[in-house]
């Protein structure tokens, strides 16, 4: 397993370098970095704003995204049955994470948090921003329904395919 704080400070060397991407192997852990996008960015995330957060039914999509959606389904919101912590999860959406990066809960430090447990959110609602690279992306959802469960700490890094939020579309 490859020390964040390690990767950290490759970003930063790649930040600071002329070159454009960095690969590298270490205990067995690859890891590639790009200035540049290997998926052309739409418009709106390269304006800070990504376009919504991926809904996924729960359990399907593995902690670091290992699973894809299959495109009959295109993301969309589809119930299913699972247990979490002895705790039923049945019809709950995941809102996964687009992008490897810092979750932030609130817009700066001293803000409410963008949503909280038992809050009513709607399709367009900001969720939380995700930092990567040091750029800001608002994170919006989807889906209309009520904040189950918020799976993440403010200030935690994130993986691509993790899950955020769980929400009761009901």
């Amino acid at each position: 397993m490859i020390d964040l704080v390690f990767v950290e400070s490759l970003i930063r060397a790649l930040d600071e370098s002329s070159l454009d991407n960095l690969e590298l192997e270490r205990g067995g852990t690859r890891v590639r970095l790009s200035k540049s996008p290997s998926v052309p960015l739409s418009v709106a995330s390269a304006q800070g704003v990504l376009p919504a957060a991926s809904i996924m039914p729960v359990g399907a999509l593995s902690p670091l995204g290992a699973e894809s959606v299959s495109p009959a389904t295109d993301g969309a919101a589809v119930s299913s049955q699972s247990e979490d912590e002895g705790e039923s999860l049945d019809g709950l959406l995941e809102v996964v994470c687009p992008m490897v990066g810092t979750f932030y809960s609130a817009p700066s430090p001293d803000s409410p948090p963008y949503v909280e447990v038992g809050q009513r959110v709607g399709n367009g609602t900001v969720l939380c921003i995700i930092e990567a690279m040091k750029l800001m992306n608002e994170l919006e959802s989807e889906v209309a329904g009520t904040i189950a469960k918020i799976m993440v700490e403010n200030a935690q890094p994130v993986e691509y395919g993790q899950v955020l939020f769980l929400v009761d579309p009901s």
